[in-house]
């Protein structure tokens, strides 16, 4: 006899995990299924390279972990997640000039902008004074009821902005590229209104929580959320492939950790096609061309202040991400890129042998771009690090087809969930009031295709979860507040 559950969730990526854990405080009986054949998403971790040397196949840095109102509430280090905070989140480097540090400490990181550091401090500290009601305000959609309007209202004035016309209260060059870093995250174009929310978020955190790894790879955070699901009475099938709906088992609600356009494939016969017309018209972001390295010392900086940092953005003046980003946006590849690179095993030994280092390194590029970049990765990374390719022992590299096969919701190589334009901001994935929603009563979506978007945060499945308990409760009427978690489980 087949099992009937209260819901089956579709997807193990942290907002899957995220979303059934929600259901099973509840006390509702949940059922998760995986195409692969662990548990994680965007959070796995294997040996790409080397044998000894573990690489996060996707996210390294959690910047979001600490602001998330849902992964705060879990006790994550007592299923053995134990976060490294590097001494710098981040680090800009520059071919002429010292790197421009961000230490977690805002005080300290304006003291060294000079000119800049008050007007910095005025930017930021009311966030980073308040990261509950960052996450509480923030990580959730656009138009909502606030709980903290006066801090929404005051984060609002500012996140409204490009990042172009926020750049312009600095005058020194430190300060402008650290606003143009945080806010190419973002893969939109710096120019577009919104995109100073991304500067705000993202350095807000970087000082009110540090941007943590997990030691050992990404793996431990899926698979704590896993356990946390599995002491709630919840269950997880791995290597379950759906197509369809009635590859699902009897269930009263069906959440989907999948992309826009898997959900309208899946449930073709049972929503209406008006809405499946709007799904298949979502917009995916720019891709991205991942470089994993085993290497044999750390990573040569010009500045080697660098090595202080979990992060460092390679790009140079503010204008020059802008023009990187804005090429990307079009469509076009950039003649010098943006990158993102993250040194792990510089504060975390078990990434790689003793001795050796790991590292990865990314730019984005247009959607589905078949372009190897890794000479134009490699040549651009020699400038601020001179001698970086005599380290390299093998690298392994991920272009934007082979990120979607790892993971089907990254269409064309796209991490962010769909395109940050200002509709996609404001309606994910549809204009609808509650966004995680559809027509049919028992289905939801709860990737990082709805609100609040791409990251490690849980906070789309645990927002979608908490739409299926508002829309119908097998055992009770209202849903639970978030616990409080034993101290030592906090992020």
């Amino acid at each position: 006899m087949t099992r009937r559950y209260d819901a089956v969730v579709v997807g193990a990526g942290p907002n899957g995990l995220a979303a059934a854990i929600t259901l099973a405080r509840a006390g509702w009986a949940v059922h998760v299924l995986e195409a692969a054949e662990t548990v994680g998403g965007g959070c796995r971790t294997e040996e790409l390279t080397l044998p000894g040397f573990r690489h996060d196949v996707c996210s390294t840095v959690h910047a979001l972990a600490p602001v998330s109102p849902f992964l705060r509430s879990l006790d994550l280090a007592g299923h053995g997640v134990e976060w490294v905070r590097p001494p710098a989140p981040l680090a800009h480097a520059f071919v002429d000039r010292p790197a421009a540090l961000v230490d977690s400490d805002l005080a300290a990181t304006a003291a060294r902008l000079g000119g800049d550091g008050r007007a910095y401090l005025h930017l930021l500290q009311s966030v980073v004074g308040h990261p509950e009601m960052l996450g509480e305000e923030v990580l959730a959609p656009v138009l909502h009821l606030p709980r903290h309007p006066w801090f929404l209202a005051r984060f609002g004035i500012d996140a409204m902005l490009p990042a172009t016309l926020l750049a312009r209260r600095f005058e020194g060059e430190p300060a402008r590229a650290i606003v143009a870093g945080a806010v190419a995250h973002s893969t939109a174009p710096l120019s577009q209104p919104l995109t100073s929310a991304f500067a705000l978020v993202m350095l807000g955190s970087a000082h009110a929580g540090g941007w943590p790894l997990a030691r050992g790879g990404s793996q431990s955070v899926a698979d704590a959320m896993a356990a946390c699901l599995r002491d709630l009475g919840g269950s997880i099938e791995t290597g379950r492939v759906v197509r369809r709906m009635e590859d699902l088992p009897p269930a009263r609600t069906y959440l989907f950790d999948v992309s826009p356009e898997q959900l309208a494939s899946i449930c073709a016969d049972v929503l209406p096609a008006r809405y499946l017309r709007s799904l298949r018209r979502f917009r995916r972001g720019p891709g991205v061309f991942k470089l994993d390295y085993a290497l044999s010392g750390p990573i040569p900086w010009r500045d080697p202040e660098c090595l202080r940092a979990g992060t460092v953005h390679v790009g140079g003046r503010f204008e020059e991400v802008a023009a990187a980003e804005a090429a990307v946006s079009a469509g076009r590849i950039p003649d010098a890129p943006f990158l993102i690179v993250v040194q792990a095993s510089l504060f975390d030994p078990t990434r790689a042998p003793a001795g050796r280092h790991t590292a990865w390194v990314y730019c984005h590029v247009p959607n589905g771009c078949a372009v190897d970049m890794t000479q134009r990765i490699e040549t651009r990374l020699e400038r601020f690090a001179p001698g970086f390719r005599d380290l390299v022992l093998a690298r392994h590299n991920l272009d934007p087809a082979a990120v979607a096969v790892r993971d089907r919701n990254n269409l064309g190589g796209d991490i962010a969930g769909g395109r940050n334009s200002v509709r996609q901001l404001v309606f994910r994935p549809v204009m609808r009031l509650t966004p995680y929603a559809t027509p049919d009563p028992r289905i939801f979506l709860c990737s990082s295709s709805t609100p609040p978007g791409g990251g490690v945060h849980g906070m789309c499945g645990h927002l979608a979860a908490r739409a299926a308990l508002r829309g119908q409760s097998p055992r009770r009427l209202t849903e639970p507040p978030l616990p409080t978690p034993p101290r030592a489980g906090r992020g």
